[in-house]
């Protein structure tokens, strides 16, 4: 594998070149204009030009919207070099004849640039195959690219041409994502890439049993979406959850019973990870995933960090405050951190070994602020210092980018900073926190806030009219669009409306779900929900969001801990729920009517 190549500093201001105007071919342009890129489009056919171009103009502001960005210039042409020439990258994207891209690979070496990507959009050939014309030298910046079908799929897999430099798959995974597209990397050549071998596996077993009458089309459909879609099973974790033991066990009899080869599965198993002892989930060495605590099969029982607001006490206060340290049963162990003016919001920081949380201070007053500490308590440090925001409500963390998100409820804003306090942002700005229509309307106040960095999003709560049905869920870009301000932004999203009363977020990344809890009324508030997204962030075309558990009395706070299937919940009458990942089987760790509960977090 080449390393030779560096990205070209001024990809920014160049082309981006599809070849072929066809189905695909119209649409990976519009992936690339939707992320700001000029693209040139060439084919032959003045026909396939002129769909592309009705393509192109009836649906670049439909992509665009995933990016936020300002759509690029599409330019459609007939000839080869004119629509090469100074491009970063070029994607093949003509018929699927061999020789064709043979030939085609050959000659747009010759005339494109000497630092520009020859990427293929073939799924039937391996780019090792359709690169007998390119020069030693020019293997180093050929590799697949491979789309499906944009704007519904918008995964995006790479795969090596066996030259391809190292620094491009980098590179071209962080342009994709610019695009709103997910790039998969395939780690060697593979006929089929990644999901078509998926699939292939799926497709032959479902014929198989079809043939053997075990079942029916329409409820093995029926099953997949229960399993696969609403359950949000993935492969990899079930074998771990299963045991990788067992799992080899339950193949070993398919073997012997289909007369199968073992080399790459029972083997395998074997070999890489049953010999080790990495037997899955329930051991302490991991499986297919590393373990990084104690086996699911022995859930882990964390300590518990909630905020008692004050207001229930015996003696009400202001100013009474605490950071709470509760047992994973529900005991009290002790009061972390006292003295504060209503907090609301906590998170964790687990490497820094951090806490840092949110004091809300008399609500429509600028005196609200930001604090951190050590995990123990001590080492109270002022983040965001009191007269700098008026309401802050939930907060969470980027603990990558060390970066805290947070949501000014009365100051109407989403904001974001780093770990000390620099860098003080405002993301989102629903309305003139000056003027008194504005700063009184609830329909701007933001509440609750989370982040997906693997997605590239951020997502918050507007909670509207106490209990009146007209809070929303918004989503936008964890970068602002350039240009463009908290005020400005054009990549701003409502994706769920009209709910009782949204108030904290948590999102799973992994399953791309995110939840929040409603203190609304019933039957729809003081309720725990869910809704699932797709590869951009949005949620699933079709598919409206879950009230999973109801019956909260003033629900606030909410923390995942879906590696044990439970989740945690907090309310204002001063109890600690825990349920299971569906919203089953709710227990009361905590009751006591002279607290109300706000943020959770877990450690």
């Amino acid at each position: 594998m080449s390393t030779d190549w560096k990205p070209p500093k001024d990809y920014r201001d160049r082309p981006v070149a599809v070849l072929g105007a066809g189905v695909l071919g119209r649409r990976i342009a519009c992936i690339w204009i939707s992320a700001g890129y000029n693209v040139r489009v060439r084919d032959p056919s003045p026909q396939q030009r002129s769909d592309c171009s009705a393509y192109v103009e009836q649906n670049a502001v439909l992509y665009a919207s995933k990016t936020g960005k300002k759509p690029g210039q599409l330019t459609v042409l007939e000839d080869l070099q004119d629509t090469v020439y100074n491009t970063w990258l070029i994607i093949e994207a003509v018929p699927e004849k061999i020789q064709l891209k043979i030939d085609t690979f050959g000659e747009i070496e010759r005339l494109a640039p000497d630092d520009c990507i020859l990427a293929s959009n073939s799924s039937s050939y391996k780019s090792s195959e359709i690169i007998d014309r390119v020069s030693d030298q020019g293997k180093g910046r050929v590799l697949n690219m491979h789309y499906y079908m944009p704007p519904e799929v918008m995964v995006v897999e790479l795969m090596t041409c066996g030259f391809t430099a190292g620094p491009i798959f980098a590179f071209l995974a962080e342009r994709l994502r610019e695009a709103a597209t997910i790039p998969y990397i395939a780690r060697k050549e593979s006929t089929g890439f990644i999901f078509n071998r998926l699939w292939a596996a799926v497709k032959r077993e479902v014929l198989t049993m079809l043939a053997d009458e075990v079942s029916v089309p329409q409820e093995i459909d029926s099953m997949w979406t229960e399993m696969f879609l609403n359950a949000g099973i993935t492969p990899c974790r079930t074998m771990d959850n299963v045991g990788l033991d067992t799992v080899a066990l339950i193949e070993s009899h398919y073997i012997a019973e289909r007369g199968l080869s073992s080399t790459k599965t029972v083997d395998f198993l074997q070999k890489n990870y049953l010999d080790d002892g990495k037997l899955g989930a329930k051991c302490a060495k991991g499986g297919l995933y590393a373990q990084s605590g104690p086996a699911i099969s022995t859930p882990t029982k964390p300590q518990i960090l909630v905020l008692d607001l004050g207001l229930s006490a015996k003696t009400p206060s202001a100013n009474g405050g605490e950071i709470l340290q509760l047992s994973a049963d529900g005991k009290v162990q002790k009061a972390l951190v006292t003295g504060q003016s209503l907090p609301d919001g906590i998170a964790v920081d687990h490497a820094t070994r951090q806490v840092f949380w949110t004091a809300m201070g008399v609500p429509g007053k600028q005196d609200g602020a930001v604090y951190s500490a050590s995990l123990g308590g001590t080492d109270i440090q002022t983040v965001v210092a009191p007269g700098d925001v008026n309401t802050p409500k939930q907060l969470t963390l980027d603990t990558v980018a060390q970066k805290i998100y947070f949501c000014d409820r009365e100051g109407l804003r989403v904001l974001r900073c780093n770990y000390d306090g620099s860098d003080f942002e405002v993301l989102v700005q629903t309305g003139n926190s000056q003027r008194e229509e504005d700063a009184q309307n609830a329909l701007n106040w933001c509440v609750g806030v989370t982040v997906a960095p693997n997605l590239g999003k951020f997502y918050w709560t507007q909670k509207g009219p106490s209990k009146g049905g007209r809070g929303r869920i918004f989503v936008a870009d964890v970068n602002t669009p350039q240009g463009q301000s908290g005020t400005t932004r054009t990549d701003i999203h409502c994706i769920v409306d009209n709910l009782p009363e949204p108030i904290d977020l948590e999102i799973h990344e992994q399953s791309r779900t995110l939840y929040w809890t409603d203190r609304g009324e019933i039957p729809f508030g003081n309720s725990l929900n869910r809704v699932r997204l797709d590869g951009s962030g949005l949620p699933i075309t079709g598919r409206r969001h879950e009230v999973l558990c109801r019956h909260l009395q003033e629900a606030i706070g909410i923390k995942l801990d879906l590696d044990n299937d439970h989740i945690y919940l907090t309310d204002l009458a001063g109890n600690l729920y825990r349920c299971s990942g569906e919203g089953k089987g709710r227990v009361t760790l905590y009751s006591d009517e002279d607290r109300a509960f706000t943020g959770i977090v877990l450690i």
